[in-house]
This record gives C-alpha cells, structure tokens and sequence, in this order.
C-alpha cells in the first residue's frame, strides 16, 4: 500500500513541475530551446529508420530468403525495429536534450530549487561528465530494452508483460536522467544518486513511468520537458533530499 501511495506521489511531482512552469512562463519558454533542437534531431533519424526498417529487416533475417512468408515475417521484424527504436528515442530523448540545453536546464533547476550552497563548476568541467554519466545510463537501459526488445515477439507475454516492464525501466531512467541535475547541484556523485533513487524506487517510478507515458505522445516531449526539468528539482528538493534543502519560497 505505501508503494502505490510513493508511486502516486512520483506522479505528482511530474504535476507539480507543470505547475510550477506554468506560473512561471518565462521559463517554459526558456526551457523549450534545446527541446525543440533535439526534437528535429529525433525526427530526421527516426524518418530515415521508418524509410529504411525494410532493408534492415532483410539484412537482419537473411535466413528467410527461402521462406515463402519472408515478406510478412520481415514486415514484423521492421515494425518491431521502428517501435523499438521510437522506444530508444522515448528514453535517450532526455538525456540528449540535457547534454544540449545543460546551461539552460541548469539555470531552470536553479530557479526552482534554490540552495544556500551548492556545488557550482562550470560547464566545461560539467559538461563532460553529464556526456559520460548519460553514456553510462544509456548502457543499463540498453541492456534491460534489448532483452525486452527479443521477449516482444513471445506470444502474450510479448503484447501485455514486456510493454510494461518497459515502461517501468524506461521510467526508471528517465528519472535518473532528470534527477541528476539537481543532485549534482548538492555534490552527488553518480553512484550516490543511483543509490538514492533505488531506496525510493516506487518514487522514482510514479515520477518516470508518467513522464515516460506522456513522451510517447507526438509533440509532448517538447511541451512538458521543462515542466520534467522543474519537476525533478521539487522531486529532488522536497522528497529525496528534504533534510539539506531549505524551505519552499
């Protein structure tokens, strides 16, 4: 029960950061930069994989040639290449438009969780390590999705398990990445925040899994990523680390 109650509290955390940025438009506008550049990026290289899924199928299946179902088998292969792949991009979108738009975000976190003391570097020292800690987490998310990715073609686990167990570790990450800002703005290292995290795990997952489900709406990535940004300061500000943050202004 307290579990539920933790993973609805994730969720109004999302919430929350919708409301903060839209008391405060200015922000969301400004949040929207490097939104919008990764968003153009996302769109030409899932257009050239939905223009291409075809031949890759057949690259990827030459033990079909002699089928006399190849092109239906292959068809599946492709479509399970595109959603896999919008899936990815669903899950690395944040952590890109992060490394685009540090300065933006940073700026954006600060103004919704502000610190007495903070660990402040600057961003050719940050930037760097934001490069190597998404690489990182890109790992463990590739190494949960491609599993995931092989178990989608199992008959029912494939179309009810696997959707949400995806969506539970993309959400998971996706936290990660958005949290990450405003931990490293206290001095946390990547291990403390993982650490972090895991011992609010439902948290984390109210928090990811909303933000996870609302990105696979075309369009909405870009609208609600400052609204992510913001929400994670509150998320990390008020829930994680409530004992050295000050009161809310």
């Amino acid at each position: 029960m307290r579990s539920l109650r933790d993973f609805a509290a994730g969720v109004g955390f999302f919430l929350q950061g919708f409301g903060w940025v839209s008391r405060h438009p200015r922000w969301w506008l400004f949040g929207l930069i490097p939104a919008l550049i990764a968003f153009v990026l996302y769109v030409a290289a899932l257009i050239f994989l939905g223009t291409n899924a075809g031949d890759l199928a057949a690259f990827m299946t030459p033990f079909a040639d002699s089928w006399s179902w190849r092109e239906v088998f292959r068809g599946v292969v492709a479509f399970a290449i595109v959603l896999g792949g919008l899936a990815v991009a669903v899950v690395t979108f944040t952590a890109v438009t992060l490394v685009i738009g540090e300065p933006f975000y940073e700026r954006l976190s600060s103004a919704v969780d502000v610190l007495e003391h903070e660990d402040d570097q600057p961003w050719w020292r940050t930037l760097p390590r934001s490069i190597r800690d998404s690489l990182i987490t890109l790992c463990y998310v590739l190494a949960f999705t491609i599993p995931l990715f092989f178990l989608g073609f199992v008959p029912v686990v494939g179309q009810t398990v696997v959707p949400v167990l995806g969506a539970l570790v993309s959400g998971f990450f996706l936290t990660v990445e958005l949290t990450t800002l405003a931990m490293e703005r206290r001095g946390m290292a990547r291990k403390q925040r993982f650490g972090l995290l895991r011992a609010h795990k439902a948290s984390a997952l109210g928090f990811g899994v909303a933000i996870f489900l609302l990105f696979l709406v075309p369009l909405a990535a870009v609208i609600a990523m400052p609204a992510a940004v913001a929400g994670a300061a509150l998320y990390t500000r008020t829930h994680l680390t409530p004992s050295s943050s000050p009161p809310p202004s």
